[in-house]
């Protein structure tokens, strides 16, 4: 996943732009001959190599309408701190003789400071001289409910981090960050928009947006000494942002690695470089609704009970469309990966995640039928945690997609995150 440029980056983005030709609804018949197509990989790569050639032909006007410039632009400026005010005196209430018992507590103030956000805007020297008009924050602060804010010190002073998975927008990390806020803890989304990572290159511009977010983490830490961080990950796009931010961490600042009372870790891990997990990743990044790997891996059995089926040659099978680009993206991936600055960044990365973690608890949340991220390679990685003596739980939803737990099964989800939070922050600031 390296800076795609020239030759690189041309059959990444043609692989998107049969992501797009598959959303047609006549999808089916435009690209017809990639059934046959596709049958006839196993037998003729040289066959397989002109069918996609002849749908990059076909598609020359969508692939040229994206733009490499307008991916390589795009890039994060300039933190804006918004402090929460602690300020400790009577503020009136519009319209009454009442008043709210600190600056903190007043609707009108805590409206101004409900969603702290961080904008992304483009360079003014564009290319193409056309600022971005849809802006998408790459990351949010959410402040507690007003009603849970009181007597939860462990909870007021504990900041969530969720680390988004590849393609996630803000809303799609809301209902987790209105979970956590209407416990009492303070939470910061971040997610990378599509373009970032297409655009990614070691130390470049995402890496630097990791680094910011870092540095507002490290000052909001150092206001005082008992605040806290719990961090929650989801697929292997939030887990290896979450280590990149160790990485900065240890470098920075070592301190700072005590301060984590926790990581959770929904579905991901796979602890390597492995072309056909990026292939599902990006696919499924792709196509959102449309891909199989929201369909996950179930069945009917005789009594009408959706059972989790384990193999890999069962259940719903992609469309022509995406089984192409499947195999495009993990022809990509298998030279990208192997590409020197991009594997020696990445065995960084998952170096620090396999060996150099935070002692504090880890919780992990999968599925057997998971299409991207498979349940083996979770169950090893924590097995390997585990005989590292780290303090390690699971919890394997079996029937639920990936990243798809939490809308499957609220109430395990939620429970399993309220025994994890219990443990590890609240019964831990008892303990100290």
């Amino acid at each position: 996943m390296s800076y795609f440029p020239g030759p690189i980056q041309r059959p990444l983005v043609a692989a998107a732009a049969v992501a797009v030709a598959s959303f047609s609804t006549d999808a089916s018949d435009k690209f017809s001959f990639l059934g046959s197509s596709s049958r006839d990989c196993s037998t003729s790569n040289l066959e397989c190599s002109s069918s996609f050639n002849s749908l990059q032909e076909s598609h020359l006007l969508m692939v040229n309408s994206i733009s490499d410039s307008k991916l390589a632009e795009l890039y994060f400026v300039n933190k804006i701190r918004v402090p929460v005010p602690n300020v400790k005196f009577r503020v009136p209430v519009l319209g009454s003789n009442l008043y709210n018992s600190s600056v903190c507590s007043s609707p009108v103030v805590r409206s101004l400071y409900r969603s702290a956000e961080f904008s992304r805007f483009s360079r003014s020297s564009c290319s193409n001289g056309v600022s971005d008009s849809t802006s998408e924050f790459m990351y949010k602060w959410h402040l507690p409910e007003p009603n849970t804010v009181g007597g939860l010190s462990a909870k007021s002073k504990t900041v969530v981090v969720l680390l988004g998975w590849l393609g996630a927008k803000q809303k799609h990390l809301k209902k987790y960050a209105e979970w956590y806020t209407s416990k009492g803890y303070h939470v910061i989304t971040f997610t990378f928009p599509m373009s970032e990572v297409m655009s990614y290159q070691p130390g470049g511009k995402a890496e630097q947006n990791v680094h910011m977010l870092v540095n507002h983490l490290a000052d909001w830490l150092e206001e005082e000494n008992e605040k806290n961080l719990v961090f929650h990950t989801f697929s292997n796009t939030g887990w290896l942002t979450y280590g990149v931010i160790l990485e900065r961490f240890q470098k920075q600042d070592p301190s700072l690695m005590k301060k984590i009372r926790g990581c959770i870790v929904d579905s991901a891990p796979v602890a390597n470089a492995d072309p056909q997990v990026w292939a599902s990743g990006f696919s499924a990044a792709f196509l959102k609704k449309n891909s199989v790997a929201t369909k996950g891996r179930v069945s009917t059995d005789e009594s009408g009970i959706k059972v989790s089926i384990g193999s890999e040659n069962l259940g719903p099978k992609p469309a022509p469309t995406e089984a192409a680009l499947l195999l495009i993206l993990k022809k990509f991936f298998e030279v990208v990966l192997h590409l020197p600055a991009v594997n020696r960044r990445l065995s960084d990365v998952l170096s620090m995640l396999s060996t150099k973690q935070p002692g504090c608890p880890q919780l992990y949340m999968y599925s057997s039928a998971d299409r991207v991220i498979p349940a083996d390679s979770v169950e090893s990685f924590v097995d390997a945690q585990r005989k590292a003596g780290h303090d390690v739980r699971a919890c394997n939803f079996v029937s639920s997609p990936h990243v798809d737990h939490f809308r499957n099964d609220p109430k395990l989800y939620a429970s399993q995150l309220n025994q994890f939070l219990e443990e590890c922050v609240v019964d831990h600031s008892k303990i100290r």
